[in-house]
């Protein structure tokens, strides 16, 4: 299959999964619901989302083997043991099929959806064809209704070449300058991107034509806006910041909805740095790296690398994750190399003192 009849089979997929969860969302209830093993928060949404991407794959996709890298697995939802979590979404799955009319007739047990959930297993790597699902992004946002993605993309021998994200609850017009607060009416993007074709955006809940986007004109750092994930502040975001002058405090957004959000000029910077070293898992920016590339921005490490997706289910890269134009990307990495260094001599220091 030709690379545009994939990103329609995976609009496709993520279109329905984003209906699942806005119907989650529309009255989300206790029981949907709860912590996993790691302590971090799942919903039926989640479960539900992973569930209808594997299966609208396997049916779009047909003779093509859909090897799926997604976050989720039946396991956790097995040891909950609520044999009505499972029902609930069975029938969320069902239903969101249902709903697109070439699905209509297609029986579906709660079996099948468990096997779809754990089609999610694959490893990924650096030969074939992989997909890459974060099926529900800043699962927590979507809890408390905030902005919150669906990102779905391919990986052709270790490269990431296309990709499609659902971001539910952002406004269809630019939000540069604003806080990303979501109004009622016209809410609902779904973007996407290819290889050498450029990112669009269109909405998710209405027939209407895709737009190009492109990434911030702003070459002054010191105008730049930056985002950051809802987190425990990390000192460095806010080091890097004033090396470049910027004065607004960071947009906090959750999930992948600052990939989308940057590619389309909301705003310039995007970091993610953490307090310690941490895995990064690929399904947390596979599908942003190339919208925003598409789009003519530049997603790298700190070493100002390009992220490396070929060696399984984390990223291989330095330090942090740099998400930015072309035009800010020197100045940007270069007050990312003295913000480290400065870091590093501060650690030195401390443990120099601790020893006498």
């Amino acid at each position: 299959m030709s690379y545009d009849e994939m990103l329609t089979a995976a609009k496709k997929a993520v279109s329905l999964a984003a209906r699942l969860s806005n119907e989650v969302r529309k009255s989300l209830l206790v029981t949907d619901v709860w912590n996993k093993s790691d302590d971090s928060p799942v919903t039926v949404a989640d479960y539900g989302s992973q569930a209808v991407v594997s299966l609208v794959l396997e049916r779009e996709l047909k003779n093509e083997p859909v090897s799926l890298v997604a976050e989720e697995d039946s396991g956790e939802l097995r040891k909950i043991a609520a044999e009505n979590v499972l029902a609930r979404i069975t029938e969320l799955v069902k239903d969101t099929l249902a709903s697109d009319e070439s699905y209509a007739a297609s029986p579906l047990s709660s079996d099948d959806v468990l096997n779809a959930i754990d089609r999610g297993k694959s490893e990924g790597g650096p030969k074939g064809r992989h997909w890459i699902l974060d099926p529900i992004g800043g699962t927590r946002g979507f809890i408390r209704g905030e902005q919150y993605a669906i990102g779905l993309a391919l990986l052709v021998e270790g490269k990431v070449v296309l990709g499609v994200m659902a971001c539910p609850k952002l406004p269809l017009a630019s939000t540069a300058g604003n806080t990303l607060k979501s109004s009622p009416e016209k809410v609902g993007c779904l973007f996407y991107g290819s290889v050498g074709t450029g990112t669009y955006v269109q909405s998710l809940s209405v027939d209407s034509l895709p737009v190009k986007v492109e990434v911030s004109s702003v070459d002054d750092p010191a105008k730049a806006s930056f985002f950051e994930s809802y987190h425990t502040p990390v000192p460095i975001h806010n080091t890097i910041a004033k090396k470049l002058g910027i004065k607004d405090s960071p947009i906090k957004i959750n999930s992948q909805t600052k990939y989308a959000a940057l590619s389309r000029g909301d705003g310039e910077v995007y970091l993610r740095f953490t307090r310690k070293p941490r895995p990064e898992s690929i399904w947390n920016h596979a599908a942003g790296s190339i919208i925003v590339s598409e789009a003519g921005g530049k997603v790298t490490d700190a070493a100002g690398d390009p992220l490396d997706f070929s060696k399984g289910k984390y990223l291989d890269y330095k330090r942090g994750i740099v998400v930015t134009t072309q035009k800010l990307l020197p100045r940007l990495l270069k007050a990312v190399r003295e913000s480290i260094k400065e870091e590093e001599e501060e650690e030195e220091k401390a443990a120099s003192v601790k020893l006498h």
